[in-house]
Formats: C-alpha cells, sequence, structure tokens
C-alpha cells in the first residue's frame, strides 16, 4: 500500500525553511543500552528529568508532530504525551530499525531523527538540517560537529523508506553506510559542538550533570 505525504501549506521561504507541520521529529530510544548496565537511557535522569524529556522540550518547538521509538518501558513513554512506535523488527537491530520504524509511522514529508542520549539538541537543528537539504537538494541531511558526522541527527525524505527496508532486508545495519548511498547533504553545527555530547556511560553521565549544573 503506497503513503502519500501530508502536503504542508504555504510556500517554501527563499532559506528553504518549510513550515514546521511539514516535519515529524522522532527520538530513538530502542537499544540495549549495554554501556549503561541495561537501564534504558532515555530514562535516565539528567538534572533531576529524564533525558528523553530535556530532548522533547528542545524538539517540539522545531517540528509539526513528535513521537518516540521505544522498544521498553513503553508505559513511561507513553506518560510524555507522545506516541510511541516500537521496532518493525524485534531483537533490538540498532538506530537504522529504529528509523525506519519511525519513518513507517508518521505521514509528513519529512522525519527529524534524534538518539535518546543526547539532553541537548541544537535549537536550530530542524532548520538548518532542512536549509542544507534544500540547498544541495538532497534526500538526507546529517549534522556535523566540526570534527565528526552525527549520523543519528538527520533529516530524512519519507520517501526513502522502501530503500531502507530493502537495505534492513539485505541485512544492512550501518546508519551512516545507508545514508551514503543516497543524495546526502551536511549540516555544520561547529559553532554549537556541545550539543552533540552523549551519554553511554556512567563517567558520562556524571560529565553531563556538571554541564548542565554550570550552565545558565
Amino acid at each position: 500500500m503506497s503513503r502519500v505525504p501530508v502536503e504542508h501549506t504555504g510556500t517554501t521561504t527563499t532559506t528553504g525553511i518549510p513550515p514546521q507541520s511539514a516535519i515529524t521529529g522522532a527520538i530513538l530510544a530502542g537499544g540495549r543500552s549495554q554501556r549503561m548496565g541495561g537501564e534504558d537511557k532515555g530514562l535516565v535522569r539528567i538534572d533531576g528529568r529524564p533525558m528523553v524529556d530535556h530532548i522533547i522540550g528542545a524538539l517540539a518547538p522545531q517540528v509539526g508532530s513528535l513521537l518516540i521509538n521505544a522498544n521498553r518501558n513503553l508505559d513511561d513513554y507513553r506518560r510524555f504525551g507522545y506516541p510511541v512506535v516500537t521496532d518493525i523488527r524485534s531483537g533490538f537491530q540498532g538506530p537504522l530499525m529504529g528509523l525506519a520504524s519511525a519513518l513507517q509511522a508518521t505521514v509528513t514529508r519529512y522525519l527529524l531523527c534524534v538518539p535518546c542520549d543526547s539532553p541537548r539538541p541544537p535549537a536550530n537543528l530542524a532548520e538548518t538540517l532542512y536549509g542544507a537539504l534544500h540547498a544541495y537538494r538532497a534526500e538526507i541531511s546529517v549534522a556535523h560537529d566540526g570534527i565528526r558526522m552525527q549520523p543519528v541527527f538527520a533529516l530524512v525524505r519519507w520517501d526513502l523508506l522502501a530503500d531502507l527496508l530493502s537495505y534492513l532486508e539485505a541485512g544492512g545495519r550501518k546508519l551512516g553506510a545507508w545514508q551514503a548511498r543516497h543524495r546526502l547533504a551536511v549540516a555544520d553545527f561547529s559553532d554549537c559542538a556541545d550539543a552533540f555530547c552523549n551519554v553511554n556511560t556512567r563517567q558520562q553521565h556524571r560529565m553531563m550533570e556538571r554541564k548542565l549544573m554550570r550552565a545558565p
């Protein structure tokens, strides 16, 4: 069954910024969190709040709709008031499976995905990623923090779902490798590299707590 994306109203501005209704935000929280001892990272508290709550606060104003991809503690995630989407295949198969599951659940033209373990995404994430995608006529745009690519921070066109499912069916699991198969734009976020700091270990958790305590 083919899908038709929801069209946004109005015209795209000269800077290539679409209305928010064209973009669904997806927080990918479906992993095992093995380096955190199996604790669900999206629910780990930073500065008294679950990490996913910090991300919702930053992402929701940038998009028209929002969903959470999770594979456990589903009721805990539903309490934030947004749809919770589980992986379309079992076995904790990584962020690419989470992206496919979120992409299958959305009806907007674009999907903006972020990981659940980076609680301080940029306030201009959607705008900058779309600006790069528009400027280069790309199918995917990915953030670059000035040192390396951040492939989980990506804006993806909805019509790539069929190709992504085929890639997964063939055994592909590398997010960056799948992105490289398509017209790819790189968005420069070197002015806010700290926004991509993530929390994968207890030590990183303590470091992030200290950063947020020092933040204004």
